[in-house]
């Protein structure tokens, strides 16, 4: 088991669906609560695993938004990364 990260914010409660939306609508990324919920009615809701993975999915975009390393990460620009990467592979002797 790996270890997790902290969280410096307090991570809301999502263990129900109700619990989720509430969570969502507040630590969601805009339109996350709408797209919550067109997907789970488009879901087979008999199939447990499809649900499982729409609540996992949108679970952990509220985890991203109570993380600050996530959020910072998240909002790096496309160059930052590119150069930061192309350092690394120069560091490592990679053309």
């Amino acid at each position: 088991m790996t270890a997790q990260p902290e969280h410096t914010n307090p991570v809301p409660s999502m263990r129900t669906l109700a619990e989720l939306r509430a969570a969502l609508r507040i630590w969601g990324f805009p339109g996350d609560d709408m797209d919550f919920e067109k997907e789970l009615a488009a879901a087979d809701l008999d199939d447990l695993t499809e649900v499982r993975a729409i609540t996992q999915a949108y679970r952990h975009r509220v985890l991203l938004r109570c993380n600050p390393q996530a959020m910072d990460a998240l909002t790096r620009s496309t160059e930052d990364v590119a150069s930061e990467l192309n350092q690394k592979m120069a560091d490592w002797g990679v053309q």
